[in-house]
């Protein structure tokens, strides 16, 4: 199924299958009752969207650094060892059609950047899984970019780079939320974004360091991974700052994720006084 999540003209929230997502019907959604977690049901109440939504509000988020073999090769990275961890606050996370807004502090020059990325969402409690089960815990997957501010991340954390990944907007997540049973082999999605329509990054899951099982298993050890977690995978080669010459985001820039069966997810950008 294909979840998405909506604002109606009277500014309620609900959760619905979008319509056609290039034709006429893109503007309306089939209602679903019930809860994201414990389940939906159709309805067939055929409601006018007002605003389309991140796909859900997360209520925790786990990043992971250099997890694409070629995206490491072309920072000049060794292969790590361990799955390297961040953490974005809630925040951080904008809907499809919202702006990447370019933080004021980040005007000293060009560093804003984009990264294309599979998002995981947990579904059940997760503690101490077994690879084996680990993509059990999985209600579905979405876009994501995790927008990241390169001089943020690289100098104004002491050496961590939550701050660089936590300014409000720095998610971009959806358009929809594709469940589990439509996606058997996460390790198996193309991934692309393209910057103003010009491909910039291009991988695919394959070429993760570790997989999306290995992932839950890790970072369920000892701690519990709560329906609505959110896990951002790693992003393939193509980013920004590993440019010659770098190409960050700026005003009036269109970016797009892609991923396979899962949709686009496209964002402006603004500049914060914009």
């Amino acid at each position: 199924m294909r979840i998405a999540r909506f604002q109606d003209a009277a500014g309620a929230v609900h959760y619905g299958i979008p319509g056609d997502e290039g034709g006429r019907d893109q503007g309306y959604a089939l209602r679903l009752a019930g809860d994201l977690y414990a389940g939906l049901s159709e309805t067939g109440e055929r409601i006018a969207v007002n605003k389309w939504l991140p796909p859900l509000v997360p209520v925790n988020i786990f990043g992971i650094g250099l997890n694409y073999r070629a995206h490491a090769q072309e920072t000049g990275a060794q292969i790590p060892e361990h799955p390297i961890l961040f953490m974005k606050p809630t925040t951080t996370v904008t809907g499809p059609g919202d702006p990447i807004v370019l933080p004021v502090s980040c005007t000293h020059g060009p560093e804003v950047d984009f990264e294309a990325e599979l998002a995981v969402v947990i579904g059940r409690p997760a503690k101490d899984v077994a690879e084996a089960q680990a993509l059990d815990h999985v209600l579905g997957y979405s876009c994501a970019n995790d927008v990241s501010a390169r001089r943020w991340q690289k100098h104004g954390g002491a050496g961590q780079w939550v701050r660089g990944k936590s300014f409000d907007g720095f998610c971009p997540l959806g358009p929809v939320l594709v469940t589990a049973d439509e996606i058997p082999d996460p390790q198996a999605l193309d991934v692309r974004c393209l910057l103003n329509g010009e491909t910039m990054q291009t991988g695919h899951t394959s070429d993760m360091i570790f997989s999306v099982a290995q992932l839950i298993a890790h970072l369920s050890r000892d701690t519990t991974l709560l329906p609505g977690t959110l896990i951002l995978t790693g992003t393939p080669p193509g980013v920004g700052f590993a440019r010659t010459p770098p190409v960050f985001l700026a005003d009036g820039d269109q970016a797009r994720v892609e991923i396979e069966h899962l949709g686009g997810l496209d964002n402006p950008v603004r500049n914060a006084s914009a």
